[in-house]
């Protein structure tokens, strides 16, 4: 699927800190005109790509191009990481010399891969303190978390205090991440999923049967035990627990989508049970009830409007 990220003509890309404990899980295997950068800052994050699951620590640096359609499946409850984004035009107009002309790709030169390096300590030191100082005039971390960095589902657009500074930082980023990444591929360990597992994470990203673990398993060909038994295998997390981060990621869309619903109705169309069961998950997920992680959204976020 083709995100939009609403990225506002002043801004040639975005960067943030996404943290697994206050961050919404997105599910919907995507890919955007943009070129995504990640680095992790703690914890580990697991992505699908092209049928295969990759997952990277502490100091990893990851490139997805803008063909490259790919899945967040996982992240520890303690994952940390920047996720960068950089336009075509900063592209073009930053990387004019032969070392760069592999960031014009849509697709990077393994298709089945996600191109990635671990950054020596010092070098990971220098890159976090550079995207440390671009964010210091964005938002605030809690609005970027809550709307995912780029607002999916909602009428929120980035924004930041210094557009010019962020698009300079970005282009410096860019230049400098690359530099560490020429030559240095990582051999990350690929596990190439069953069809079933494909199909399951195809259908619950996208919302469908976070709730019928027996219907989700016919459609995907397979029993439910079965695909219980090589999911959790295969993708490093219990389908139980990836069904319930499908239902999370489906109320916070149901929440922000009209007509206006209160936390029991958007928990209920979301596929949980009951609100108790709603209200388990989400306070082990957030470490607090979702009243209170949601009492931020009774006023706007300063600095939303269009740009």
């Amino acid at each position: 699927m083709l995100e939009n990220l609403k990225l506002g003509p002043r801004y040639d890309g975005f960067l943030f800190l996404a943290e697994a404990a206050r961050n919404p899980p997105v599910l919907a295997p995507h890919n955007h005109v943009e070129l995504e950068l990640n680095v992790v800052m703690r914890g580990k994050i697991t992505y699908v790509v092209a049928g295969r699951r990759f997952t990277f620590g502490p100091r990893t640096l990851l490139w997805m191009f803008p063909a490259q359609e790919h899945q967040l499946v996982d992240r520890t409850s303690d994952a940390a990481y920047y996720v960068a984004v950089f336009k075509p035009g900063l592209i073009k107009a930053a990387c004019r010399g032969e070392g760069y002309a592999d960031l014009m790709r849509t697709d990077p030169e393994d298709k089945a891969g996600v191109l990635h390096t671990e950054l020596a300590p010092d070098a990971f030191d220098l890159v976090r303190s550079l995207m440390d100082s671009l964010v210091e005039d964005g938002l605030d971390p809690d609005v970027l978390n809550r709307e995912a960095g780029f607002g999916v589902g909602s009428k929120f657009h980035f924004e930041h205090g210094d557009p010019d500074a962020l698009n300079a930082g970005l282009r410096h980023l860019l230049l400098w991440c690359w530099r560490q990444q020429r030559g240095r591929a990582g051999a990350a360990r690929a596990v190439a999923l069953h069809p079933a597992v494909s199909r399951a994470l195809e259908l619950l990203g996208n919302g469908e049967w976070a709730e019928d673990g027996s219907r989700l398993a016919r459609h995907c060909g397979v029993s439910e035990a079965y695909l219980s038994r090589v999911f959790a295998r295969q993708v490093g997390v219990p389908l139980t627990r990836y069904r319930n981060s499908a239902r999370l990621a489906r109320f916070w869309r149901v929440l922000r989508t009209p007509p206006q619903k209160n936390l029991a109705e958007a928990a209920y169309a979301a596929g949980f049970g009951s609100y108790a069961q709603f209200f388990k998950i989400f306070h082990k997920t957030y470490g607090q009830g979702p009243r209170a992680s949601l009492a931020a959204d009774h006023a706007p976020p300063p600095n939303t409007a269009s740009t």
